[in-house]
């Protein structure tokens, strides 16, 4: 008896169902790929809200009563001169150590583009700040500063200069912790910035040299333009990571020199020093807020000055 041929299995069935099983298979892959790569971004949002929601409480770490206050925290932060100090000190902070490591980095990362030798030896030197620990480097740095036993005064004492207070000055403090922090970054910057300069095509520079632009002409015309991806990335990275300085001030100036610390304080530092030492997590979600929109608004206007400037 001859079988019908509905009945008889079919050789392609097994073929289209292992197809359909490693399909499927693929899209739960990518699937999975993306909500993982989600989970920080969900986390990251998770924290603000809490955070934003926590802002408009009178929030007291050993209250039980945590009543809601409205806009009443933020409107004691245009009050509290604690704050408006932390906000000036972290600006300066800010706006220097960008500028500075991003100018300097882009001159060594231009002079180590050039046909000069032993540059990978000079890439690690530059970027071994980036991966020593911070503390370690801030101790070193501190007692580079001592006003008493400190390297740098001894260096400048053969030249006849009286001994500075660079951690017990509270004008000179800030500079000296700027300094120390433009030391740290600016390898990384530099590495960055020179990873753009190999990037660029040779011809572009002799296409131009024949046309008669050499030196500053060229950078100016070819290089910065090619190179303005790189550093609306330097500059954007930069900003967020001088906004959430803290560790090199709280080693350097919180230690026994008598160092003006509450003259030097900056913003994360006052959020840490309200939230858990006064434990007013309320008064320190609102400065958290503050300072998150402020890295944001900085952050949108330096992508959209680097879009205005290249339309």
């Amino acid at each position: 008896m001859i079988p019908a041929a509905d009945s008889v299995p079919s050789a392609g069935a097994p073929a289209r169902g292992a197809r359909r099983f490693r399909v499927n298979r693929l899209t739960l892959a990518k699937y999975s790929f993306c909500y993982l790569g989600l989970l920080p971004v969900f986390a990251i949002y998770w924290v603000l809200r809490r955070t934003f929601y926590l802002s408009f409480h009178d929030w007291h770490l050993i209250r039980p009563n945590r009543p809601w206050v409205g806009l009443t925290n933020y409107r004691e932060l245009l009050r509290d001169p604690n704050f408006l100090m932390a906000l000036w000190n972290t600006t300066l902070f800010a706006v220097a150590v960008v500028m500075l490591s991003v100018v300097v980095g882009l001159a060594l990362s231009v002079l180590l583009a050039g046909r000069l030798r032993f540059t990978a030896a000079y890439q690690a030197i530059y970027f071994l700040p980036v991966i020593t620990p911070m503390v370690p480097m801030a101790i070193a740095w501190k007692w580079i500063f001592d006003a008493r036993i400190g390297i740098l005064n001894y260096l400048l004492s053969w030249f006849g200069i009286a001994p500075i207070g660079w951690l017990t000055s509270p004008e000179v403090a800030i500079w000296s912790i700027i300094i120390m922090s433009v030391w740290k970054v600016l390898g990384y910057n530099m590495v960055l910035l020179l990873v753009g300069l190999k990037n660029i095509p040779a011809t572009l520079y002799e296409a131009a040299a024949i046309d008669g632009a050499f030196g500053w002409r060229m950078f100016r015309r070819i290089t910065l333009p090619l190179l303005r991806p790189i550093l609306l990335f330097v500059i954007v990275v930069s900003t967020i990571n001088a906004y959430n300085v803290f560790t090199q001030v709280y080693v350097m100036t919180q230690g026994s020199q008598a160092a003006p610390g509450a003259q030097l304080r900056v913003l994360v530092f006052d959020i840490y020093q309200n939230g858990f030492q006064f434990f007013k997590m309320g008064y320190a979600s609102a400065e958290a807020v503050v300072l998150t929109l402020i890295i944001l608004a900085l952050t949108l206007v330096q992508f959209r000055v680097i879009r205005v400037d290249e339309g």
